[in-house]
């Protein structure tokens, strides 16, 4: 069970929270983009949108060695929502989304260790493609040194979920016959376009097929 604190629970529509780790872990591993907000040098709020990865109880962010941002252990939050779907009410104020969302705070550190930080970059071009990994080259001394990996426990995290349709079905009773309902949004992966600087006939691997 997800342990919340006064920073994860919930303060409104608290049925919506999960307390399952599995869910916390399967919007994770789903999403392919998630938000990390930190508070720049300059003190002013700044949302980066990244790739992750999640291994274990632990999430991987990367991004660029050269970035301030990225340049000590620091708090951060860390977001990712999944859009499932536009729900479409009644009345307005009733109109919603089903979505599923996960918020991670904590103290992030720097990966410096040379093993956990190749893992960590493995694990995060995984989650995007499975077997991309063993198919690219692996980057050199100069290229890991350019990419920064910054560590985040699971610990303090809460999981939010919607889903159902609209929430005015008094509404209906009362003889409103209105139009309403749930316009589901799905994230779909197109045809893979090989590289225009390679031969149009390269055949694509069967990996990337298969995440298409």
């Amino acid at each position: 069970m997800l342990s919340p604190t006064p920073r994860t629970r919930l303060r409104r529509k608290r049925d919506r929270q999960a307390s399952d780790p599995t869910t916390l872990h399967a919007i994770l591993d789903e999403a392919l983009v998630c938000h990390l907000g930190v508070v720049d040098p300059d003190g002013a709020p700044l949302v980066l949108p990244t790739m992750h990865a999640r291994v274990g109880d632990v999430v991987y962010v990367h991004g660029s060695s050269g970035a301030a941002t990225l340049a000590l252990e620091r708090e951060v939050c860390l977001t990712v929502t999944l859009l499932d779907g536009l729900v479409l009410a009644r009345s307005v104020f009733a109109h919603s989304a089903n979505y599923r969302s996960a918020v991670v705070r904590g103290r992030a550190r720097r990966v410096t260790d040379p093993d956990e930080h190749l893992r960590a970059l493995e694990a995060i071009v995984e989650h995007l493609t499975p077997g991309q990994w063993a198919h690219a080259r692996q980057p050199d001394r100069r290229e890991s040194a350019a990419t920064a990996v910054l560590a985040l426990d699971l610990d303090e995290a809460s999981v939010k979920v919607r889903q159902g349709p609209p929430g005015d079905p008094e509404l209906v009773a009362a003889g409103d016959d209105r139009w309403a309902g749930v316009v589901p949004v799905t994230t779909v992966l197109g045809a893979p376009r090989t590289c225009p600087a390679l031969p149009p006939d390269t055949p694509v691997p069967a990996h990337v097929l298969d995440r298409a």
